[in-house]
């Protein structure tokens, strides 16, 4: 048991990080897909670190139940984003594209690692990124408020 991963074990307190520097990315490709019955399975992590350079695709969910280790059963995908310089996603940091403040990030889905981490947040519009009107080069900004 003392192998297994402390968020998976439990111990970790649900909200432990007390200052998380701003990730910053941009906008490398728009989607325009929502699925009603995606299903998503958040990990049982509240954290992930992106490296220099790393690629993430960003998805929404009106799911008010929504944190890690839960099934989630609606996603609209808004696109992925690179962040150029790493850091870390944290469950709770919001999540703004441009001006627009997208929701809070509630977990972390792994279908697509090595190759790429979704991250997932909660939004009161679930729409996808052509719905939400996103653009290529757009500034994407996931911090603690």
């Amino acid at each position: 048991m003392s192998g297994q991963e402390p968020y998976a074990r439990g111990i970790v307190p649900e909200r432990p990080f007390v200052a998380v520097r701003p990730l910053h990315g941009e906008v490398v490709a728009v989607l325009g897909v929502s699925f009603p019955d995606r299903n998503l399975e958040l990990e049982p992590f509240g954290s992930r670190a992106f490296p220099d350079g790393s690629i993430a695709e960003v998805c929404v969910t009106d799911d008010t139940e929504a944190k890690p280790g839960r099934r989630v059963p609606r996603a609209a995908y808004l696109g992925f984003v690179r962040f150029a310089e790493g850091g870390v996603v944290t469950v709770g940091m919001t999540c703004r594209v441009g001006e627009e403040i997208i929701g809070e990030v509630v977990g972390f889905d792994g279908v697509h690692a090595p190759n790429h981490w979704n991250i997932v947040v909660r939004s009161d519009r679930f729409a996808n990124g052509a719905e939400r009107g996103l653009s290529l080069g757009q500034a994407v900004e996931f911090g603690l408020e």
